[in-house]
């Protein structure tokens, strides 16, 4: 017993002695580079009908333009505007004082991911986007200590440094991410196809693949599977950012909330998942917001540590869009997570928790 009692204290020190919240599986999602103000305002005036960053002058008006900025976000991200912001809670609209910013000084994408999924920013060691194993442990590398999340959780991303970012070399975690096909055995009629397809249709960037095959590969591998924790990472906005493509970043948005509509149906139709699974959804960074700048981000570029961050399960209060003056970081998200799962992060150095997140 007193063996026991050591080994709790060690190696078990993840759970606490009595679990009070309800949640029991995380999906935490995150898409590249799509600005707060698109998701708080909709398609902006600036850009929504300038010939240079569309194909055609007029051809977003009718889908994404309306004088009253309400309406242009709901036309735009109608399941965020519909569900999450009635039956969840939605952070990072500046124009109420409610602010979400990031730690870490490079504002680009593997610093960002970094200290989402470590729960600190790192500009010593990750100041680079560069294929490089993280010496960070994540989130997901810590749960998977915790026995019954071991050979649970899975990762999917757009990019392909996702692997190296979640430094699957050292912890083995399943991440299926760039031009990564679903491999194994037992693969389903689905998987085949959408591995053809990805082989077909290969997209204008050479190391983000279109972000429809990592959603069905990562939809096809949940319901094959049912993992705890789920960490999905959508690419497509950043990208068409930087070609100045403002039609195609605002149609990779409208199809990224569907995305997370499939996503929190299936969610809310499967036992296994029903109001016991918690849905955190954020940004790695934000971006410029005049023509000159809006198409980069860094640190030279002003806006580019503002974020925003949405959540909802069953231990989330119904905030809808929160305009409480504050501030939150993504480094929050972490401990936020392992508090929704009634751990204890192990990780001292890691941001304390978004409280109202919280029951």
């Amino acid at each position: 017993m007193a063996i026991l009692l050591i080994l709790m204290g060690l190696g078990f020190g993840y759970a606490p002695a009595q679990k009070t919240t309800q949640t029991e599986n995380i999906f935490l999602i995150t898409v590249d580079g799509l600005r707060w103000q698109e998701m708080f305002k909709g398609a902006d005036s600036l850009f929504v009908d300038d010939t240079g960053m569309i194909e055609s002058q007029g051809s977003l008006l009718k889908e994404f333009w309306d004088t009253d900025p309400q309406n242009r976000r709901e036309m735009l991200m109608p399941f965020t505007w519909s569900t999450l912001a009635k039956k969840g809670q939605l952070y990072g609209n500046r124009a109420y004082g409610n602010q979400v910013d990031l730690q870490n000084d490079m504002l680009f994408s593997y610093p960002g991911y970094n200290e989402i999924l470590t729960g600190s920013a790192d500009d010593e060691r990750i100041n680079s986007n560069a294929k490089k194993n993280n010496p960070n442990i994540t989130l997901l590398e810590h749960l998977q200590q915790v026995p019954e999340f071991k050979g649970k959780i899975l990762a999917f991303g757009s990019w392909d440094v996702f692997p190296y970012i979640i430094n699957k070399e050292r912890n083995g975690i399943p991440v299926n991410a760039g031009f990564d096909k679903a491999a194994g055995p037992d693969l389903t009629e689905r998987e085949m196809l959408i591995n053809q397809f990805q082989d077909e249709i290969r997209g204008p960037w050479a190391g983000v693949r279109l972000d429809a095959f990592t959603h069905h590969y990562a939809m096809e591998a949940i319901k094959k599977t049912g993992p705890r924790l789920v960490y999905i990472a959508y690419g497509e906005p950043d990208d068409w950012a930087h070609d100045n493509r403002y039609d195609e970043y605002l149609h990779s948005i409208k199809q990224f909330d569907a995305y997370l509509k499939e996503l929190w149906e299936y969610i809310q139709s499967t036992p296994q998942y029903k109001d016991k699974t918690s849905m955190i959804i954020t940004t790695d960074h934000g971006r410029g917001i005049d023509k000159a700048t809006w198409t980069g981000h860094g640190s030279e570029i002003p806006r580019s540590k503002e974020i925003w961050l949405a959540a909802i399960g069953p231990d989330s209060p119904a905030l809808g869009e929160v305009k409480k003056e504050e501030v939150s970081y993504a480094s929050m998200i972490a401990r936020t997570v392992f508090q929704l799962l009634g751990l204890k992060y192990p990780d001292d150095k890691a941001a304390a928790s978004i409280a109202g997140i919280l029951p």
